[in-house]
């Protein structure tokens, strides 16, 4: 994908305990409209998150988490959702919710390599 692309990203959170509005960062979502890019990532640390609460269902977390990988595929199994177009497709898993899933605001950037970018801050974010 040559040249300078626009995109958006948003961190993916795991938030054991809603009423204590402490997360965890675990994911990374990136967007490009003029790139046709959507891509999301995870990684969940799973000492950590039982640091924050032991009673967390990790099962539960994997399968919501795949939603993320359904959606932005387009797979036919990830629902209604997963066949609206890219930018709709993104703007509803960066909406705002009070589950145990929740993404942070969407942040932007330019770069020339959306692949490399998207690493870089799955590292520096996520890892």
């Amino acid at each position: 994908m040559p040249g300078k692309h626009l995109y958006d990203y948003a961190v993916i959170r795991v938030v054991p305990r809603v009423e204590r509005e402490e997360f965890i960062n675990v994911g990374l979502i990136m967007y490009s409209k003029r790139a046709k890019y959507l891509k999301a990532h995870y990684k969940v640390n799973e000492d950590k998150l039982r640091l924050f609460s032991t009673e967390v269902d990790i099962d539960s977390l994997y399968a919501n988490l795949k939603v993320f990988d359904k959606v932005c595929s387009g797979s036919k199994d990830g629902g209604h959702i997963a066949s609206l177009d890219i930018p709709d497709r993104f703007r509803w898993l960066t909406a705002v919710r009070s589950t145990s899933i929740q993404t942070s605001r969407p942040h932007s950037g330019f770069t020339d390599d959306l692949d490399a970018t998207f690493d870089k801050l799955f590292e520096e974010l996520i890892l």
